[in-house]
This record gives structure tokens, sequence and C-alpha cells, in this order.
């Protein structure tokens, strides 16, 4: 899957089950169209991105307008899903994959907790995301730690 393991990482062995079924929602739209341009992570007052939800799934948002805060799920089609260690840069020894929020998981699944700017139809407006342009919406969730009510 991934090829091959840095020094100090150690793959998984295949082969892997594909037994999940999901169903895209939508497309992301961010500025950055290589893994090394995106940020480690995003910040809630990152540039604005756009949540592209495909027409079949727009009245699943009504009432999400309310929330300030809201979570993205997302597939990382592009990360490895074979690293069991992986030697991030910026710490000074391997780590388990379980032990860091690197894309590079069995289940390339990331989540991103956003700022909500505004919905337009079925593009909603949002600030902090850390994802390649155009990476698979998978779901969306109205933020449940803080009670970040609009109006």
């Amino acid at each position: 899957m991934s090829g091959a393991a840095r020094p100090g990482e150690t793959l998984a062995e295949g082969p892997f089950a594909r037994d999940a079924w999901l169903t895209f929602i939508g497309r992301l739209r961010t500025p950055w169209t290589t893994r090394g341009d995106c940020p480690r992570q995003g910040s809630l007052d990152g540039p604005e991105c756009r949540v592209e939800v495909f027409p079949r799934w727009q009245p699943a948002l009504e009432g999400l307008e309310r929330f300030g805060e809201i979570e993205l799920l997302y597939w990382m089609d592009q990360a490895s899903r074979d690293l069991l260690t992986q030697c991030p840069a910026h710490l000074p020894e391997p780590r388990g994959t379980f032990a860091l929020r690197s894309p590079a998981r069995p289940n390339p699944i990331a989540t991103s907790r956003v700022r909500l700017v505004g919905v337009a139809g079925r593009v909603l407006t949002v600030r902090g995301l850390d994802c390649l342009d155009g990476t698979a919406l998978l779901d969306i969730k109205p933020d449940r730690c803080a009670f970040s009510r609009k109006g």
C-alpha cells in the first residue's frame, strides 16, 4: 500500500479486509493541492474552505446553520494504510499509529472540528480544515462539546 517504510517504521502484513460500505456525501474544497502543503492541524482562524454537499444530501443540512462549530469526517484517499509505527519529523522516536493524528492509518478517516462561517444552499463555508482539495466528505455533525449555537 505505502511501498516502503522509513527507518524505524514497521508495516502490517496484508491482505486487508474491504468489508465496510461508505457513501461519500460531498467534497471538501481547500487551498492545498499537495500533501506537503497541508497544515499538520487545522486552525479555527485558518483560511476559508468550502464543504460542497452532493445535491441528494442537501435536506440533511436543515438546521445546521444554528451551530458555530461542526465536526467533519473525511476520507484521506492518498494516505498509507499499512503503517503500524511511524517516525514523524517532529518527534524524536517512532510511535504507534494509534498514538498519532497522522493521516496514515488502517482506515484513513480524518476528523476536524471547524468553525461554520456560513451555509448557502448545499455549500458550507468553514475555517479549520487541514486536507487536500477535493477530499471526499463522509459525515457532518454539529459540535457536541461546545454549545456553540448561533443566534
